[in-house]
């Protein structure tokens, strides 16, 4: 027990000294974001219909999100993401759970930085908006490329660390997904 005392404590003054306050007079010209996180993907709007016919409910499909993006410019950014489901596509049919096979996806894109609110000396706020390429993997193991439009809105503390809230929209799916998570600029 006193050697998780010891580690705790021993983390405590290691994140202190890695995430502690930016010195100001230093200019940091961070290129590329490196995170992680998850996404929600939600029942797309073609088959509402359908659902209500047959009874059915279908249950959001979760997925870990891998982010990276290069930001060779300061209102410029291409991300390269890859989302891989942690569990099948769930639906509930007439008081039944069906189970269906969830696809992993990937893609790429432009994003612009609309917005930054300074929040205090370390930290801003930015709002990004963007269209994307999404590569999905089709039941019959075909590959189609489908439009995104997303926007996220970040929270950027010491130059370095990063947390994230977005919202994306396929059109050729015509689903809408919901993603987060924390990530680092170097």
């Amino acid at each position: 027990m006193k050697h998780i005392y010891f580690l705790l404590i021993a983390l405590c003054f290691y994140s202190s000294a890695f995430f502690g306050q930016a010195d100001s007079a230093e200019s940091v010209n961070n290129k590329f974001e490196l995170s992680f996180g998850q996404s929600i993907l939600f029942i797309p709007d073609e088959k509402l219909e359908g659902i209500a016919q047959k009874e059915s409910i279908i249950i959001p499909t979760n997925s870990i999100l891998f982010f990276a993006e290069f930001r060779p410019q300061k209102k410029l950014r291409i991300p390269l993401y890859v989302n891989l489901p942690t569990e099948s596509k769930q639906f509930f049919i007439d008081s039944v759970l069906v189970n269906e096979k969830a696809n992993a996806t990937g893609g790429f894109g432009l994003q612009y930085k609309c917005i930054q609110v300074p929040i205090s000396k370390a930290s801003v706020a930015e709002w990004e908006m963007g269209a994307l390429s999404n590569l999905l993997i089709s039941k019959r193991n075909r590959f189609r490329i489908v439009p995104l439009l997303n926007g996220r809105i970040r929270l950027v503390k010491n130059n370095n660390f990063v947390m994230y809230l977005g919202t994306s929209y396929s059109f050729g799916v015509n689903s809408w997904g919901l993603f987060y998570g924390t990530g680092f600029l170097f």
